[in-house]
């Protein structure tokens, strides 16, 4: 949807971004990780969308702020797809599930509980919310050619921070509750609150997504009474995302 021929919420029409793109939530972090391209220039801001291009291995590359959540990422993918952009990779921040997933880890997903509203959306929940293999691959060859701890494997994919915090209070605490250890059962890695969205919707639009999240605790290591290391710093796991679409830059270039 174009308003003054540019899209209605990021603000871009085609040529202002690259085909990968790499979507945080903060848009506040989109200058440091501008910082990692060449030639890197601001693009464009509005609402919860900050835009910047650059090159990477001579390619034309942008990232792109979402805001918090899957309806504002789900947003970004339609409209940079319309700009040109064909690969997302979504950088954020996690909490661990499984207990071995440790503060300041990667967790590389290869699928995600579909415990949003956005996605329903788009397809039926029997859908799999699941990345590009290419894409999820490259990441956790990044964070391994840096030497950092990557896991890969399923997400949990919710609307409700709080829910997942203070489930006791709320009025679904049973259900709520009941799902929490069904996904600790199930071996879920970690929980954030967009991957859901973006796999999803990067299906039905054809398009290639994936998403590698820096771990900053896990709550289930502590109420087991393990130590539970507290990392706000996400810079480690930046480094490895542009390590992993550096070398997704390499492959593609192979193949073509």
């Amino acid at each position: 949807m174009f308003v003054e021929g540019k899209q209605m919420h990021i603000g871009l029409q085609k040529g202002d971004v690259g085909r990968y793109v790499i979507i945080p939530g903060d848009p506040g972090r989109c200058e440091k990780i501008a910082k990692y391209f060449d030639d890197a220039h601001f693009v464009a801001q509005n609402r919860e969308f900050t835009t910047y291009t650059g090159t990477l291995l001579g390619e034309k590359v942008s990232v792109c702020s979402t805001g918090i959540g899957g309806p504002s990422a789900a947003i970004a993918v339609e409209e940079l797809t319309e700009c040109g952009a064909d690969t997302f990779i979504r950088l954020g921040t996690c909490g661990g599930i499984e207990l071995k997933v440790r503060g300041g880890d990667i967790v590389v997903a290869t699928g995600a509980v579909r415990q949003d509203g956005t996605s329903r959306e788009y397809l039926p929940v029997e859908f799999p919310a699941v990345p590009d293999f290419d894409v999820t691959l490259a990441l956790r060859d990044g964070a391994r050619k840096l030497g950092r701890t990557v896991h890969t494997g399923i997400v949990q994919a919710k609307d409700s921070f709080y829910g997942q915090h203070r489930p006791q209070v709320m009025p679904t605490a049973q259900m709520l509750q009941y799902q929490w250890e069904a996904w600790k059962r199930g071996g879920v890695l970690a929980s954030e609150m967009e991957s859901a969205a973006v796999f999803t919707v990067s299906s039905f639009l054809r398009v290639r997504a994936g998403a590698a999240f820096h771990v900053i605790w896990n709550q289930e290591r502590r109420d087991a009474g393990l130590d539970d290391i507290r990392s706000p710093e996400m810079e480690p796991t930046l480094e490895a995302v542009i390590e992993g679409l550096k070398i997704l830059i390499e492959r593609d270039r192979g193949k073509a």
